[in-house]
């Protein structure tokens, strides 16, 4: 009998692909007809832009191994860059090419912006981490962990709070030191190339949504765009999904918020969970206008990450500025919002004119809080046949794309477990 998938973002597909590869025939169910979910691609006046920028590290081993398998090859479509973060008049950090560790331990005593005791209390958090097996017991928020350890404040605005936000979409008095750890341990303090910036140089439904929408439909399963589930039932041989079926096994691969309005049942697993916000505004210039590097972080300004489209995706001027998490700026009026953004870019890009146009996006859920011990659902329900796939699934990851790459083939794995696979 079919497995049924419902939901097309990033875990739905590779749950679908997962599956599909190992000869199992599966039907997708979106009711968007764009693919990619909360990662997806969006027209902006002629332009096809994100819902979101998101980027992808090294350490996504997962997801690039999903891509490599579509044939959407990273090579071609994710700009690989060494670790670099950059405040342009604060702080610059670059990992050269050296082998694992010296080549963060470098990165860390070459930075500029960064004097000698901020930059020793750096190694020295991290070595502490690497002793303790990167395990903070009990968990405790960021901020705490960084108070315990005597961080220096400095330290704290221009590297730790920055990595927090951008990796857990979650203030840092909030976020969970513990979660933090796990992406310290397989970025910064793992290989080399764990912890290289890979930048997306096509838009997120064509990194891997549509290339494993087309693996999934030679290997004999469906895609069905533009339907939205409404209907989910237990039937005698399995599930029934607005009538149709029955399916044997179904992931449901929808944002956690939506559990509740087709399985009542599941609501109780996340109805503690609260959201954050990802918030990115697109501002275009003339062709001429250009960052010095392709991400830029901004300092204690409007925008966090200002992102370089026309040295990534081949879209000359057009500039997108990241706000993660919740804050102040979500007070704002949009266009001054925007204006504020565009006077940050100002202080980088200079004789900046005004901005051709500009579209701001905000994704108002775009990610549970990952607050310290949250509980989290695990994958296989108490509702036989009936599986959950999403970012949001118990791990030891934030709400990311590798985090939801890992639930979908989590997912497949355990029913191909059931299939004798």
């Amino acid at each position: 009998m079919t497995i049924a998938v419902i939901g097309a973002g990033y875990a739905g597909l590779a749950a679908a692909v997962e599956l599909a590869r190992n000869g199992q025939q599966v039907e997708v169910f979106e009711a968007s007809r764009s693919l990619g979910g909360r990662a997806r691609a969006v027209e902006m006046d002629g332009l096809t832009v994100d819902n979101g920028q998101h980027i992808l590290i090294g350490a996504y081993s997962e997801t690039l191994r999903l891509m490599r398998l579509v044939g959407a090859d990273p090579q071609r479509l994710l700009k690989r860059l060494s670790l670099h973060l950059e405040f342009p008049g604060e702080m610059r950090l670059v990992a050269p090419h050296l082998p694992a560790p010296l080549h963060s331990l470098a990165a860390i005593l070459l930075a500029t912006g960064l004097n000698w005791r901020e930059k020793w209390a750096a190694i020295r958090l991290m070595r502490r981490l690497q002793y303790a097996q990167f395990r903070i017991t009990p968990d405790v928020s960021v901020t705490t962990w960084l108070e315990q350890n005597k961080t220096p404040s400095r330290q704290r605005r221009l590297l730790w709070q920055p990595l927090c936000i951008a990796a857990l979409n979650t203030p840092a008095e909030y976020a969970s030191a513990q979660v933090l750890a796990h992406v310290l341990r397989d970025s910064l303090a793992a290989s080399r190339a764990a912890s290289d910036l890979l930048l997306p140089q096509v838009n997120l439904s064509a990194l891997f949504p549509e290339p494993a929408a087309q693996f999934i439909t030679q290997h004999a399963g469906v895609i069905h765009r533009g339907q939205r589930v409404t209907d989910l039932q237990r039937a005698e041989h399995g599930w029934r999904i607005d009538g149709q079926g029955p399916f044997a096994q179904v992931v449901l691969a929808v944002a956690a918020y939506h559990l509740g309005a087709l399985v009542p049942e599941l609501q109780l697993e996340v109805e503690h969970f609260a959201w954050e916000p990802i918030v990115t505004s697109y501002l275009a210039y003339p062709a001429s206008v250009c960052l010095p590097q392709p991400m830029l972080g901004v300092a204690d300004g409007t925008a966090q990450w200002l992102f370089d489209r026309g040295q990534l995706c081949g879209q000359a001027g057009l500039i997108a500025a990241v706000i993660s998490a919740r804050g102040r700026h979500l007070d704002l009026p949009v266009a001054e919002l925007e204006q504020r953004i565009h006077d940050e870019v100002a202080h980088i890009v200079p004789h900046l004119p005004a901005p051709l146009r500009t579209r701001t996006i905000t994704e108002k859920r775009a990610t549970f809080a990952c607050t310290p011990n949250l509980r989290r659902p695990v994958t296989q329900t108490t509702l036989p046949g009936l599986w959950l796939a999403g970012d949001y699934v118990a791990s030891g990851y934030p709400a990311t794309i590798e985090g939801a790459v890992r639930s979908g083939v989590n997912a497949a794995r355990s029913i191909l477990g059931l299939r004798g696979h």
